[in-house]
């Protein structure tokens, strides 16, 4: 399978979970070929000991194909999954009554039990319990010593360990797990470039598992997976602490109002966009790919809008994790973002609306704003962004510039981050600290991967590394930012 040139690969970027279906070294060579940016690995779901294989099979298919790909490392946090239920499934009428008692066995199909010990004396009278994603809705009746009496108010198929949700109800269950917390360690040690953190209720939480991972050696990305109303309640301070947000759907629907969920994700959206975070769209977005080689037209609809709402990725999960269309869905994903892309003249974000929320250097803002619009009024073939720390091709990211985009670095770990910039193509091998040597490199990339001919203009910006003469001086001491136009020489 040929891989995509980048005239062929969203600006967009795809996060693909990895699964059964997915995890041998050819489809993760497909895939990655196909479009995807991020593999996501579901700690929910695997031990690290499952994990580390596919870690060690998507680093070996990168490098082999010098393609760079980040890994995402998804802990599952304080998910709440009831037991066993008799026979494996039950079907709850409308009216009927149960109960959630204390321990791991209840005495009949009426008595359910749960993963999370103090379920019993945190629930209170009027409350809503939420079973398999929503399917089944149950309310809180009476509290007895050691047991919940409940009366089914939606009837549906409850079967063993699946999801409990409690909107509104305020639980002592700690962000980090002791699991999560060996998790984060363990990606740490395996340097996965970003860990997400489950149902975030405050930045705190965030910090936390920062922490962790820097006392660990590392420097992830932290991901805050937004699934509860806490963290609506609080979305600017945790959007902040955080290094990227991920739109969690599955669990968000369920523990809001599912009505509520579409202008919800506007909103996350429109604040990591003033705090300049990437932001991930999850849950659902080509569920029927699942068994179909097709998506509905809704669930296109729903993926070009998360491309026109500003998302810089679009995530798949058992679509690409169990599906029987894998990389079908990946190539599907990449179309239609795409073909909504193209429908739109310019998507760059009015700077104003960030200068109060940005933390990024003023300088650095005000170098990657003009050599956006440089590039854009010269009509520039490419644009190369030379960054160490990742730091100024994310803030070149935010500005959503249609110009097809090179980042170099030389850190690889890097080169992964940039994976998830939105309209960002690491390039390796670039020499990012010599700019006569970058100029050369970039404009054999831009005649090769983006058509560019001679007299075609690159714009290049770049930090203070790039103005150091031949024995390493800086040139200008107070410089922070370069930018260079370059008109391509050869044919």
């Amino acid at each position: 399978m040929p891989t995509l040139d980048i005239r062929q690969r969203s600006y967009t970027k795809i996060v693909a979970t990895v699964g059964p279906a997915s995890q041998s070294p050819e489809r993760i060579a497909e895939l990655l070929q196909a479009g995807v940016n991020v593999f996501r690995l579901n700690m929910a779901h695997g031990t690290p000991e499952d994990q580390q294989p596919k870690v060690d099979i998507i680093r070996r298919v990168s490098e082999e194909l010098n393609l760079p790909v980040a890994i995402l490392a998804d802990l599952a946090g304080p998910k709440i999954r009831l037991g066993e239920v008799e026979n494996g499934c039950i079907y709850c009428e409308r009216d009927a009554e149960y109960s959630f008692v204390d321990g791991d066995t209840g005495n009949g199909p009426h008595e359910l039990t749960s993963t999370y010990e103090p379920l019993t004396s945190e629930l209170s009278k009027g409350d809503s319990v939420m079973l398999a994603d929503g399917t089944v809705i149950m309310q809180v009746i009476a509290k007895e010593p050691g047991r919940v009496r409940l009366k089914v108010t939606q009837a549906g198929d409850l079967r063993s360990r699946q999801g409990i949700n409690l909107p509104g109800v305020k639980l002592s269950v700690p962000a980090i797990s002791v699991s999560d917390h060996m998790h984060a360690i363990w990606a740490a040690k395996a340097k996965v470039d970003f860990v997400s953190l489950s149902f975030v209720r405050a930045p705190d939480e965030v910090k936390a598992l920062k922490d962790i991972l820097r006392s660990a050696g590392s420097n992830a990305g932290v991901v805050a997976k937004i699934e509860k109303r806490e963290a609506l309640d609080r979305l600017e301070e945790i959007v902040a602490a955080s290094d990227a947000v991920m739109v969690a759907r599955g669990d968000l629907g369920v523990e809001i109002d599912v009505a509520e969920m579409p202008i919800q994700q506007k909103r996350i959206i429109r604040v990591c966009h003033r705090y300049e975070k990437p932001v991930i769209i999850a849950t659902q977005m080509l569920e029927s790919m699942h068994e179909s080689s097709r998506p509905t037209r809704a669930e296109v609809t729903d993926v070009a809008n998360a491309v026109l709402d500003g998302a810089d990725a679009c995530m798949l999960s058992g679509e690409t994790a169990i599906g029987k269309f894998p990389v079908k869905a990946v190539e599907m994903m990449n179309s239609i973002a795409r073909v909504t892309e193209s429908a739109i003249p310019t998507l760059m974000w009015r700077d104003s609306e960030r200068t109060e929320y940005a933390t990024r250097h003023d300088v650095t803002r005000a170098v990657v704003s003009g050599a956006g619009l440089m590039a854009k009024q010269l009509k520039a073939k490419t644009l190369v962004v030379a960054s160490h720390s990742g730091g100024t091709a994310l803030a070149l990211s935010q500005q959503r510039n249609l110009v097809p985009t090179m980042g170099v670095s030389t850190k690889e770990s890097t080169l992964r981050k940039m994976c998830l910039y939105w309209g960002v193509t690491p390039v390796r091998g670039a020499p990012a600290c010599d700019m006569q040597g970058l100029i050369r490199h970039a404009d054999e990339w831009a005649r090769h991967t983006c058509g560019a001919k001679k007299g075609d203009r690159i714009v290049i910006v770049g930090g203070s590394h790039l103005t150091a003469g031949p024995d390493g001086e800086q040139m200008a001491s107070g410089v922070h930012d370069v930018v260079v136009v370059h008109e391509v020489e050869g044919e």
